[in-house]
């Protein structure tokens, strides 16, 4: 037996799609990034249409401005820990403008979005809580949920019902109930009932937890997210966020409507016990918090749900089979991981970058090729990206009788 014993069956899977497509489809390497929605890899071109950058904002130049002075003021680096000597101006200044945006009283930044999770659940909750997951959830809810002493039960996903079922089922109630839920869940791009859940969460008496990593900034009238467009936000308990989609940055945040949220950066272990986010980062993400919550803001906002419109439009007519109604994620199911991954370095192949979705990173086991817009994008990229999934479909045939030649 070896230590690496483990891992034959993935590595199994990983070496028939690297027979198939000649690269590792996890690892991606680009050349160059020349822009919010255009890299390259080696001499060629490639349209971004999978990283997540919803607002385009990388490429700001007030947002790099603020990182650049950021450096200059204090430095590339913090060190330390938020309770030891890695609390900077910055930090205050982001959890003020983040807090003031949510209309929330406190909010607390964490060096990465999934050590918001992994922080906030195991901080929050105790061995006498029960929490409750909805079955897709991310993998930082899941290893937020396992670093906490609470007992944990799955609900059926973007099912209020299932919930009313399995919290009315606890019959001996020591500690509390702690829901969590996503706005905009990552893979199939499909929203959440808000107003429903906080209906039967409170019903309960128990506190509600949303993760809008993929919702801040693109949903509500100033960018706060679903809860905001669905206009519950203010009975809502806690919100997560994190900075490397729409803020264009590394971080994350959780606000809470309970002033006593304060309290737990003295139990969050994965704030306590890790470097505090760097001041570039922070200032990065600060500057584009005033972009979210601006005019310019909205237009950026109306621009990605023109181009969601568009794409999942020319999409369906293609006759893509699709995971969800229009939103900036929009997923393609196909047959298996195989073909899926065959397609997908076709398209790679032929100047477009999507994301190659495969189990177990997806819910029901699903093959996907998945699409983040940016608001960056234009009408004529998206044109040019539904062109390149309708050529696509003609050369299927061919990518079929390539993979039965190999099989055979």
């Amino acid at each position: 037996m070896s230590l690496w014993d483990k891992y034959g069956t993935i590595q199994g899977r990983l070496d028939n799609v690297k027979k198939l497509i000649n690269r590792d489809p996890l690892g991606v390497e680009f050349d160059d990034i020349m822009g919010r929605t255009r890299g390259r890899i080696g001499n060629r071109e490639i349209i971004l249409a999978g990283t997540n950058n919803y607002l385009g904002l990388t490429f700001d130049e007030d947002c790099m401005a603020a990182a650049k002075d950021a450096i200059d003021a204090h430095g590339t680096g913090t060190t330390g820990s938020r309770v030891a000597n890695g609390t900077y101006t910055e930090h205050v200044e982001l959890e003020r403008a983040l807090a003031d945006h949510f209309g929330m009283p406190s909010c607390i930044v964490f060096s990465t979005g999934y050590q918001t999770n992994l922080a906030a659940i195991s901080g929050l909750t105790n061995a006498d809580d029960i929490i409750f997951m909805d079955a897709d959830a991310h993998a930082c809810i899941i290893d937020g949920t396992r670093l906490s002493e609470a007992s944990t039960i799955r609900f059926r996903h973007n099912s209020p019902e299932d919930l009313d079922k399995r919290m009315s089922r606890v019959k001996e109630k020591k500690g509390e109930f702690f829901v969590i839920i996503e706005g905009l869940y990552s893979m199939f791009g499909d929203i959440a009932p808000i107003d429903e859940f906080l209906d039967v969460t409170h019903k309960h008496g128990g506190y509600l937890y949303i993760d809008e990593a993929h919702s801040y900034g693109v949903f509500g009238e100033t960018g706060c997210g679903l809860a905001e467009a669905q206009g519950v936000m203010d009975r809502v308990d806690f919100i997560a966020g994190t900075f490397s989609k729409s803020l264009a940055s590394i971080g994350g945040f959780c606000v809470s409507k309970h002033p006593e949220f304060e309290i737990a950066r003295k139990v969050m272990r994965p704030y306590l016990f890790t470097a505090s986010p760097t001041p570039s980062n922070v200032s990065a993400a600060l500057a584009a918090v005033g972009k979210i919550n601006s005019n310019y803001g909205n237009s950026l906002r109306q621009n990605i749900w023109d181009r969601a419109t568009q794409l999942h439009k020319g999409l369906a007519d293609l006759g893509y089979d699709l995971c969800a109604e229009p939103s900036p994620v929009i997923a393609a199911r196909r047959p298996n991981e195989v073909i899926c991954a065959m397609e997908w370095n076709w398209l790679l192949e032929n100047g477009l970058y999507v994301n190659l979705a495969v189990p177990p990173g997806t819910p029901q086991s699903s093959s996907l090729l998945r699409i983040s817009l940016s608001a960056a994008h234009t009408e004529d990229d998206v044109n040019q990206i539904i062109q390149k999934f309708a050529e696509l479909k003609k050369v299927q045939p061919q990518l079929m009788e390539n993979l039965m030649k190999l099989a055979g």
